[in-house]
């Protein structure tokens, strides 16, 4: 009976014209990958052109500075095309299949930034790195084959939502103590719980879309899917001024993910024929994956010195 619950399953995640969206999520990692180093590389500037001490959130001078950056606008238009092949991937794809894919990103920006910031990787971030990609990748597998597709309920939505609500207000709180002493893995863990929302609503917001369910609900879930994002966002930046952009992207490519599939699984149901032993190595995997971000955090070879600041980067080409 196991056996037939695990294979019918992964027949439902697994039909071909679900394989669709990987492609798409693919090449979305790779443009959030460049987008991530370029908008480092803006942040870093601005940094220096208005001589910050790296010991407070980013003000809004500084923002409204980013928008003189060409790196920084390169960077956006790149995460903007990120988004776009993220969204088509989900159209085609169940969130569980494609969502983590983005960790291909984990692996693109830690080399384009050892070779942009000619520091080469040590051999603990490459075990960091190693945890992140290979938490994620178990938790994939397993999950892909216990878990079901399950639809969107109203009731469903209403949760998510709430829930939303009470994780912005808790992490506007948070920003407002910490913004004066900001940390990297602060903004990182806020950004990537966020987009997790938002992967989440903006499937949603498309299934009801093409299902041309346009009542009150999906434009709550739309507000709240935009809100979210510029939050999550704005928390980005702030992560870029204060660490590197691998252990930037190292954050959301777990964080995100996780967030996206425990919302399937606790309100979704979605792991309602999943036995015992996938729910343990769904927490294992996950813990191995945020152990790795932390462990990304300590030892990362630009987040020491001698000053214990994190050094500015700058792009050769694209100031």
């Amino acid at each position: 009976m196991l056996t037939a619950g695990v294979l019918a399953a992964a027949t439902v995640q697994f039909d071909p014209s679900q394989l669709i969206g990987i492609p798409f999520a693919l090449v979305g990692a790779v443009f959030m990958s460049v987008g991530a180093q370029l908008q480092h590389s803006g942040v870093g500037k601005v940094d220096s052109d208005t001589q910050s001490d790296g010991k407070s959130a980013l003000n809004v001078k500084q923002l409204f500075a980013l928008l003189s950056r060409p790196s920084w606008l390169f960077g956006t238009v790149m995460l903007g095309l990120a988004v776009v092949f993220q969204l088509v991937s989900l159209g085609y794809s169940p969130i569980i299949v494609v969502q983590p894919i983005g960790a291909v990103a984990l692996v693109l920006t830690a080399i384009i930034n050892s070779r942009v910031s000619k520091v080469k990787l040590n051999r603990a971030s490459i075990i960091a790195i190693s945890m992140c990609v290979g938490g994620i990748a178990l938790f994939v597998t397993v999950a892909a084959f216990t878990a079901v597709n399950a639809p969107v309920l109203p009731e469903d939505l209403v949760q998510i939502l709430i829930i939303l609500g009470f994780i912005m207000l808790i992490f506007a709180v948070l920003h407002m103590i910490l913004r004066h002493r900001p940390s990297a893995l602060f903004y990182i863990l806020g950004a990537g719980v966020l987009y997790g929302f938002v992967a989440t609503l903006a499937k949603v917001v498309e299934a009801r879309l093409f299902s041309n369910h346009m009542d009150a609900l999906l434009w709550m879930a739309l507000a709240a899917l935009l809100i979210a994002a510029v939050i999550g966002g704005l928390f980005v930046q702030n992560a870029y001024s204060s660490g590197p952009p691998d252990l930037v992207i190292a954050g959301l490519t777990v964080i995100d993910p996780l967030v996206a599939v425990c919302i399937g699984i606790v309100i979704l149901d979605e792991a309602q024929n999943a036995p015992g032993w996938a729910i343990f190595v769904y927490i294992l995997a996950g813990a191995i994956a945020v152990a790795g971000v932390f462990l990304m955090a300590r030892v990362h070879p630009q987040s020491t010195g001698e000053t214990g600041e994190v050094p500015r980067l700058s792009n050769p080409v694209i100031k």
